[in-house]
């Protein structure tokens, strides 16, 4: 931990933005519990629950074509203004969500929020490689992770008991006051990087982005094997576990708080255990620790508290699985192209999320159980750690 600590004491301007993500996080995981408290009070059906998950994720894979372009030909600050703005109007108007007939506003706010939030991240995440390099970046990927891990833990627990006391429109109102703080803080940093304007339009710096992925199968490689991160999209069988199994022995938003709360504790513990001991070699062992403790949770679901003790097990293997991915990707491409190529790999992430809520929604409705389902989840991070030993053996990686 002393090692993030001098991080961020030595460098202003990812200190600011880390600020500006733990609030930014913090106040979007409030509406992250309401939301599906809502729909579960709605009464609403497998397939509606799936959806809504599967939106958080599509948004960012419809843009990424064009997103990556813009993040190359645009000063980072003003776009990052421009989105959280986006942020704070359709959070303010998830209070205008009632009944089963505004559902349809439901689908597109959610769709908006989402896909201002992926812009954002990946603006964000194709920044940090112009300021910083080699140990330094693989550090701020695993601080970013802890700190969006921090914020879900503290954001999930806290939302649960405000939706409890105060009910949805409290929580969507704080969401929105956290993205104004934000703003604001973001407003006031400097930030200074170069811009390479480029004389292409959109269209051309597209085909040349695949130009440069033609020529470098290897970024297509370390794309796809951290899509294979976004299996953790566990949202909706969380949502569908507390439904089925516990729904009689606990409020339902409280629930959802705990179980998203545990997982994030061990999302936050596992880099300070795992980040030193990480290594290209080690990546295979992660993918499997990742799926038993995956198959763990779902021989121990039906128990409410036993859950909660495996999820914080399944939480410990994913933020460094998911930063080290990353920062393979940064590490293993041009400049030039970190937005693009960003961009991209958040797509194929993003893809490999949504695909993974609507499965669990459409299997759950298809009669299959929760519990089958989750052994499917863990099956694919073993074909995960098996993709990856590939890659090692017949591409040039270079070592973070």
């Amino acid at each position: 931990m002393n090692e993030y600590i001098k991080l961020l004491k030595s460098e202003q301007v990812l200190r600011r933005l880390s600020t500006i993500q733990l609030i930014a996080y913090f106040g979007a995981w409030f509406s992250n519990v309401a939301i599906y408290t809502l729909l579960l009070d709605m009464n609403v059906t497998a397939e509606i629950v799936a959806f809504v998950a599967m939106l958080h994720f599509l948004s960012g894979v419809i843009q990424a074509p064009i997103s990556g372009s813009i993040i190359d030909s645009m000063k980072p600050k003003k776009l990052m203004l421009i989105l959280i703005s986006f942020e704070i109007v359709a959070t303010l108007l998830l209070v205008f969500v009632n009944e089963h007939s505004d559902l349809w506003l439901l689908y597109i706010l959610i769709f908006v929020k989402m896909a201002a939030a992926s812009f954002y991240f990946t603006t964000e995440m194709s920044l940090l490689p112009k300021i910083l390099d080699g140990e330094k970046l693989q550090k701020a990927n695993e601080l970013h992770s802890i700190i969006w891990s921090l914020s879900y833990t503290l954001g999930m627990a806290l939302s649960g008991f405000v939706v409890y006391w105060f009910g949805v429109k409290v929580a969507f109102i704080l969401d929105a006051c956290m993205f104004v703080v934000g703003f604001i803080l973001l407003y006031t940093l400097d930030i200074r990087v170069e811009v390479i304007k480029s004389a292409e339009n959109l269209i051309e710096m597209m085909r040349d982005t695949f130009r440069y992925l033609k020529k470098s199968p290897h970024a297509i490689h370390l794309m796809l094997i951290h899509a294979f991160v976004g299996l953790t999209a566990f949202d909706a069988l969380v949502a569908l576990m507390v439904d089925r199994y516990y729904a009689s022995i606990i409020a339902t938003s409280l629930a959802l708080g705990l179980l998203h709360a545990s997982r994030a504790l061990g999302l936050v513990v596992g880099p300070i255990l795992l980040g030193k001991w990480i290594n290209n070699k080690r990546v295979t062992y992660l993918f499997i620790f990742q799926a038993l403790a995956v198959w763990l949770w779902a021989a121990l679901m039906k128990d409410f508290y036993m859950s909660i003790l495996a999820s914080v097990i399944v939480g410990l293997f994913t933020t460094t699985l998911w930063s080290y991915t990353y920062t393979l990707l940064q590490k293993n491409i041009e400049q030039k192209y970190y937005g693009r190529i960003v961009a991209y790999n958040d797509m194929l992430f993003l893809s490999s999320a949504a695909f993974t809520s609507f499965m669990i929604g459409f299997l759950a409705t298809d009669g299959y159980s929760l519990e089958f389902i989750t052994v499917l989840i863990g099956l694919g991070f073993i074909i995960g750690g098996v993709y990856f030993a590939w890659i090692l053996k017949n591409q040039k990686i270079k070592d973070i």
